[in-house]
């Protein structure tokens, strides 16, 4: 019987091609975050605040509309809005239209911003896609422009008129009217939205920042002469040891070898024995909630200046060996980084990534540390006391895990290459892909904290395999025996105290294998170990595709760079050439694999905490019963029509973005 042809066909018509706006509005969660609107409004604000930091602007006022609209008003040099010399439509239509489209990917002399909160270049186009109307005024070169938005769309084409006696000699205004269809609600976070614009009037010292409420009327202004020490102080959970330790420092044009002219560091840290401590960062304005490698600097070289300072003086008691975090563990800070190329961590820039970051801001600060902490040698030794407890309490509370569960471990796998220390909240074990890879891992770790078991060959697919069977494999009886942690169900309650490490990462190489190997560990962890995916245990490494050995390019001397994927090489080559390095005069190498890179390699791009990319797995918005019917679907064995199906169902679905 011949079978019955599908509905469905699969061509060249098949393939949709997303223009304009159309991507942010088939994927807004791709672009900002949907639960509120505020993102979108941070990126108008944003843009006021680098005409601020270009010392073009000293006011940016918001106001919040009775209709739910919002509005943000700077001085600044106002967008220009004429037509542009290749697209020959007006700039300012450009710049809300169209994405990857502005004035901040222009980092040379002649730019209209050396620091900016960063290149992706879908700020405010990304505002305009997401909002029912979006209404820009312009002030500049004694003319005023306006032009009107609908969906992202232009409803009223951009219209000049000559400046009145009335109007203002500079300056941009968006007012904004978010889509609800976008959002989970199109209410404000009134406190988040009070806390970004206070930090933006702490980071700018002398420029004003106001917000007012249309409806009750209220308008609250901030403007900090004092800058980071003033508001650190203000917000203090408890008195400091010692007095507040801040500081500044920017590369000159002598200094151009390391760091291009103008990048560095303000910083202002204190230190508390009680309270949580309070901590914010900034790159170029931007707040980076989750952190990244400019507060990773802040760490690394505090850490240094204050072990060079307890060494110096012979403070280390007998027996207690000092971590980075028993220094910053006790700091709050407020930290504002200026850096020429930031790149983020997706495209709402919560946390920094560029590796260059970590050395830059760890370069300034430790300097400037050791100086003071040598010029206050009492006050150095109280820090010193502070730091040296946190040791011991860590120590001590590690001792008494291992004492607990030292009476029934098993007897460790024989390929495993164990950690020194036993805090479990420090220890990290790596499952790697092959034994070349291995081998590099165990010369390139932490051998206090960094633990490695190799991997022979691809990991048996245990959706199926029933749990008193599971130990017959013996890449699974060591990866269990290893952590510490009897295999189990997801209504079970396993006994965790055996857990040996509070990171289990996978490590596998940036292929097609790697990636299938990835998904068998990720079923065995989903499917015999729920409770360390539930707890935040499991994490995946993000090694680097990309190695580029880029030439000496003025000051600056020859140099290894890792690019993660496509889109980081395209950056990095596009930051050499506005470094004066010659066309193709850099060599680019694609990683085949981990067992390609050496020790020094693996430890710079995957395995140190203050720069590797290391991503935690949890379940994510879908339920446990969802997720294993998914699951059953992609890995059972008696699925594969099912698996067909999805393919089928979801080929018409394939999209590419232009």
């Amino acid at each position: 019987m011949a079978s019955k042809p599908s509905n469905s066909s699969y061509g060249e018509a098949s393939i949709r091609v997303l223009k304009g706006l159309e991507p942010v509005k088939q994927r807004p969660g791709m672009y900002t975050r949907t639960d509120n609107p505020l993102h979108i409004i941070q990126e108008v604000i944003d843009n006021a605040a680098d005409e601020a930091l270009a010392n073009h602007g000293k006011r940016i006022d918001v106001t919040l509309h009775t209709d739910g609209s919002v509005s943000v008003q700077d001085d600044g040099r106002g967008i220009p809005f004429g037509m542009h010399p290749e697209e020959k439509v007006p700039v300012v239509e450009i710049v809300f239209t169209r994405l990857h489209a502005g004035g901040k990917f222009d980092k040379g002399s002649g730019g209209a911003y050396s620091f900016s909160g960063g290149l992706h270049g879908v700020g405010v186009s990304v505002t305009n896609a997401l909002s029912n109307r979006l209404e820009v005024n312009v002030w500049r070169e004694g003319q005023v422009a306006r032009l009107v938005f609908a969906g992202g769309d232009v409803l009223e084409p951009l219209e000049v008129r000559k400046a009145g006696s009335g109007d203002r000699r500079s300056g941009t205004t968006v007012r904004a009217w978010p889509d609800a269809k976008y959002f989970e609600t199109v209410d404000f976070p009134r406190n988040e939205l009070t806390h970004l614009l206070r930090s933006k009037a702490v980071l700018m010292p002398g420029v004003s920042v106001s917000l007012t409420i249309e409806k009750t009327g209220d308008v609250t202004t901030w403007m900090y002469k004092g800058g980071l020490r003033d508001y650190l102080s203000q917000t203090l959970p408890a008195d400091p040891v010692i007095p507040l330790f801040e500081g500044e420092h920017y590369a000159d044009k002598g200094e151009t070898e390391n760091f291009a002219e103008g990048e560095g560091a303000a910083w202002c840290v204190a230190f508390t024995e009680d309270g949580a401590p309070m901590r914010e960062s900034y790159v170029n304005l931007i707040p980076t909630v989750n952190g990244g490698t400019h507060e990773s600097g802040l760490k690394d070289g505090l850490f240094g200046a204050v072990k060079g300072f307890i060494d110096l003086h012979s403070l280390l008691p007998k027996g207690v060996k000092l971590m980075p975090e028993d220094v910053f563990s006790r700091a709050s800070f407020v930290l504002s980084a200026k850096v020429l190329d930031p790149q983020f961590q997706g495209q709402i820039k919560e946390r920094l990534n560029s590796r260059d970051a970590l050395r830059l801001v760890s370069t300034y600060v430790k300097p400037a540390m050791e100086l003071w902490l040598n010029q206050h040698v009492d006050l150095g030794k109280k820090l010193a006391e502070l730091v040296i407890r946190q040791a011991q309490t860590r120590q001590r509370a590690s001792q008494k895990v291992e004492k607990r569960k030292g009476s029934g471990v098993a007897v460790l796998p024989g390929k495993l290459t164990d950690c020194e220390s036993r805090d479990l909240n420090l220890n990290e074990l790596f499952l790697v892909e092959g034994d070349s890879a291995g081998g590099s891992a165990k010369m390139g770790r932490n051998k206090e904290t960094q633990a490695i078991l190799p991997l022979r060959g691809k990991v048996l697919n245990a959706w199926e395999v029933e749990r008193d069977r599971l130990f017959a494999n013996n890449e699974i009886h060591d990866i269990s025996v290893a952590i510490g942690v009897d295999p189990h169900g997801p209504n079970d309650s396993p006994d965790l105290s055996g857990l040996r490490y509070g990171k289990v990462c996978i490590l596998s190489d940036a292929d097609v294998d790697g990636s299938h190997i990835q998904v068998l560990l990720l079923t065995l962890f989903f499917r015999h170990f729920p409770k360390l995916v539930e707890t935040g245990h499991l994490y995946i490494a993000k090694p680097p595709l990309f190695r580029v050995d880029a030439p000496a390019r003025g000051k600056k001397p020859a140099a290894k760079i890792y690019a993660l994927d496509e889109g980081e090489l395209t950056a990095t080559l596009d930051k050499l050439r506005k470094e004066g390095a010659r066309e193709n005069a850099w060599s680019i190498g694609r990683f085949k694999g981990l067992g390609e890179m050496n020790a020094e390699q693996l430890w710079d791009t995957t395995l140190n905490p203050d720069t590797r990319r290391l991503l935690q797995v949890n379940f994510g918005e879908l339920d446990f019963g969802a997720t294993t019917d998914s699951l059953t679907k992609l890995m059972g064995k008696g699925e594969a029509q099912a698996r067909r199906d999805l393919m089928e169902l979801r080929g018409n679905d394939v999209e590419i973005d232009v």
